[in-house]
């Protein structure tokens, strides 16, 4: 394979998957599953800055479980803090959420039905690669990136051939 053509392949594979890593982050997934980004240090080192994580709904949390948890709309974002202790309130479970970096338990009592879930796991730094392709030009970049290097990929192989089949029209041309 020439060396120009594994790049194309190598990044249109790492195209692909980093789509289908947005579209994941965008639709829900069966079994419920969220995908957020760590956007402040108040977990860490547990939780790193820019990490992404997958949530979870679980039957029970427990202390010391890490649960993502609160509203989402187009100014609030849920935290993911770790469950410091639990009380019943009026019947129903509240979680009294603390970061591991705070030195105090959170101020607001989190009710059991704003938990989307327990942190199943986190990989370092890529919601940092999930913010910038939510963005217009990280969206573009990966529609538009793969659909030109195979538009010049198909170009080329059909250039290529026009130029062998008239080099054997002329040649045949020639002969007789």
């Amino acid at each position: 394979m020439k060396p120009i053509t594994l790049i194309q392949n190598l990044a249109v594979i790492l195209l692909v998957a980093l789509a289908l890593l947005l579209v994941a982050a965008r639709l829900p997934i069966p079994g419920n599953y969220k995908v957020f980004t760590v956007i402040s240090g108040s977990m860490e080192p547990a939780l790193k800055i820019g990490s992404m994580i997958v949530s979870a709904p679980a039957k029970d949390y427990q202390i010391g479980d890490i649960v993502t948890f609160g509203e989402i709309s187009d100014t609030k974002v849920p935290a993911t803090h770790r469950i410091h202790d639990i009380k019943i309130v009026d019947g129903a479970l509240v979680y009294i959420t603390k970061g591991d970096a705070n030195k105090t338990p959170d101020g607001r009592e989190v009710p059991q039905s704003e938990v989307f879930g327990k942190v199943l796991f986190s990989v370092p730094y890529l919601g940092y690669v999930l913010g910038f392709l939510r963005q217009p030009a990280g969206f573009i970049l990966v529609i538009a990136l793969p659909a030109a290097l195979i538009i010049f990929g198909e170009g080329k192989k059909i250039f290529m051939e026009l130029r062998r089949e008239r080099k054997k029209t002329i040649s045949e041309d020639g002969n007789q």
